[in-house]
């Protein structure tokens, strides 16, 4: 079978190798991504990967029920793999990096107006991560003194 003058195997073939790349990006990544970083993460087993076919892949992958999405705050949205027990995120205000925070405080229904009722809570940490804490040469919290 041809489909656009490629035969249809090359064309499974090649979506099934950039999906898997796509994959392989998030889980090695081990925190939410961008669809930037995972284009970045991914070019490197698929260097022809195009943003467009990240982005594609990515809303397939969350249909699918194999991401899902991490929504901060006046943030893009940022993907990660489905399978996390309940947990929080933490944003580093230096290089914008998102971790996931495996803590919890427990039950925050105290915190709500009388008579109210929590059904669910979203908690994002914002600081220095590790590597942007320490000044690491060549890190992007090390400024350029002249």
């Amino acid at each position: 079978m041809k489909f656009q003058g490629i035969s249809y195997a090359l064309c499974m073939e090649r979506n099934t190798r950039q999906r898997a790349a796509i994959r392989d990006a998030i889980a090695q990544a081990q925190r939410p991504l961008l669809p930037q970083e995972v284009l970045d993460a991914a070019q490197r087993e698929v260097p022809g990967l195009g943003i467009a076919t990240v982005y594609r892949n990515l809303k397939a992958l969350v249909e699918e029920g194999e991401l899902q999405p991490v929504n901060l705050p006046g943030e893009n949205v940022r993907y990660e793999s489905v399978g996390h027990h309940h947990h929080h995120h933490f944003q580093c205000t230096q290089c914008q990096r998102v971790f996931d925070v495996h803590a919890c405080p427990g039950d925050l229904s105290r915190l709500a107006p009388p008579g109210f009722t929590v059904e669910d809570h979203d908690l994002t940490l914002y600081g220095r991560c590790l590597e942007c804490g320490t000044g690491r040469p060549g890190h992007p919290s090390r400024r350029a003194t002249g």
